[in-house]
């Protein structure tokens, strides 16, 4: 089929357009800037503009809606108009159906499900016809609930909570909802209610993280005066999500979100969706495989739960074949790193908090070769990239690209707990400068290549 994915750049859409690119589909991935998303040919287009629009839902034969605008003042009436807008568009384009993800929520009084609901009315105005999934949180990184729960448990080994956190909700994962977005070309149209297997709430979902992150249980104490207005401003304290967004979505956390008629979802989908704990452990699995060979595509900062550190340094005249070839150096020595004392020291540091570093050289660096403190997850020519093995503050990742006339190194930290976010926060001071010491460690140890070899 040719399926036209509106909101193609967002974590949700990023998923879906890769998983129909898998299955044989052609795949346009529509958001307003035409960022690339890997598996579809991406396209710019404002889903308010009808005409451009329908040129680009021409010959479609479904079209998907993953479309909000949280991140604006006044969404609500921003969001329906732009629904009525793409369903007009995918009208006049013959478009067959429009598959499109709400929210769950019976009666809601929060202005950002009433919206969502609102949404999907809108989209069938003009006669296509639609398929509305309803769904509560979705556990994938990248989503905002999801974020919020991430560093709220990561940071917090005791919090304060309203009385929100015992609200019901079923939580439901990525891959699950991915599934059912991709099988709803086949169902009848209408509204479909969605959820994991368990009706759980905010406290427990805070409980199986900590539980999948491997973390000790939080001490949370409730206080019923602390309203959803109030609590919002707490977060922004402690997570660095978009305040804007989080904002609207603690307003509707007093809601409770839970499917009422799964009978007639198991019928048309027949889908066994997974639990709260697998579902979170899914997420961070794909998270750190998408970082195993995506790495080099961060810039610096925090994003998603990882402090990334990106250094890029001239050649200097280095030939790219010395550069790639030292990459296979690696292993059994401090020197290759650069700043040998310092990878002492860690060590030495490290057997404080229970690391057990010890230098190994493999006979071939290759993809799943175990490399001193390290894994390899994709060596290629001009690249390597490095997961680390038995890291106290988290999860870590090294890598280096040969790029023409320059080097691009990244290191990356996905913080674990209260120890590892204040690791990282202590080494902040530190980390550029040696980071671009051992960057240019590269092309001096290169440039010296041809006289190890002449030796």
């Amino acid at each position: 089929m040719k399926t036209v994915v509106a909101g193609a750049t967002g974590f949700v859409g990023r998923s879906l357009v890769a998983r129909l690119s898998g299955d044989g589909h052609e795949v346009v991935a529509c958001s307003r800037s035409g960022s690339a998303v890997p598996g579809g040919r991406s396209v710019a287009v404002d889903v308010g503009d009808e005409a451009g629009m329908a040129a680009v839902l021409a010959d479609a034969d479904v079209a998907y809606y993953l479309v909000h605008s949280l991140d604006v003042g006044e969404f609500r009436d921003r969001d329906r108009r732009l629904a009525e807008a793409f369903g007009r568009a995918a009208a006049t384009a013959g478009v067959g159906r429009i598959v499109y993800l709400g929210g769950l929520g019976e009666d809601p009084s929060s202005e950002h499900l009433v919206s969502r609901q609102e949404v999907g009315t809108a989209l069938g105005a003009a006669g296509v016809p639609v398929v509305e999934l309803r769904a509560a949180v979705v556990l994938g990184s990248g989503s905002i609930s999801f974020e919020m729960l991430r560093h709220l448990t990561e940071r917090l080994p005791f919090m304060v909570c309203p009385r929100w956190v015992r609200t019901a909700i079923q939580p439901i994962a990525l891959g699950d909802v991915i599934e059912y977005l991709v099988r709803s070309v086949t169902v009848a149209p209408g509204v479909y209610e969605i959820g994991g297997p368990e009706v759980t709430t905010y406290r427990e979902m805070i409980a199986a993280y900590a539980d999948a992150r491997g973390l000790p249980r939080r001490l949370i104490l409730d206080v019923p005066y602390l309203t959803p207005r109030l609590s919002s401003y707490w977060v922004d304290l402690v997570t660095p999500v978009d305040s804007t967004v989080s904002h609207a979505l603690i307003e509707s956390l007093v809601t409770e979100v839970v499917v009422l008629d799964a009978a007639r979802t198991d019928a048309a989908f027949g889908i066994e969706p997974v639990g709260v704990v697998a579902a979170i452990r899914a997420a961070l699995d794909a998270q750190a495989a998408e970082l195993d060979h995506g790495l080099m595509r961060l810039g610096s900062g925090l994003v998603d739960g990882v402090y990334a550190e990106r250094v890029v340094v001239p050649a200097d005249g280095a030939p790219e074949a010395d550069l790639d070839a030292d990459l296979d150096r690696i292993g059994g020595d401090d020197d290759w790193y650069g700043l040998a004392p310092l990878w002492q020291l860690r060590r030495l540091l490290g057997r404080l908090m229970g690391e057990h570093w010890t230098l190994h050289r493999p006979s071939v660096v290759a993809d799943g070769a175990d490399v001193d403190w390290w894994t390899v997850v994709d060596r290629t020519p001009g690249r390597l990239i490095l997961r680390g093995r038995g890291w106290a503050p988290g999860e870590a990742w090294l890598g280096y690209a040969v790029d023409g006339d320059e080097v691009v190194q990244v290191g990356a930290l996905r913080t674990k707990g209260v120890f590892g976010f204040l690791y990282w926060k202590m080494l902040v001071p530190v980390h550029l400068t040696v980071f671009r010491s051992l960057a240019r460690h590269r092309v001096v140890r290169a440039r010296r290549a041809p006289q190890r070899t002449s030796v």
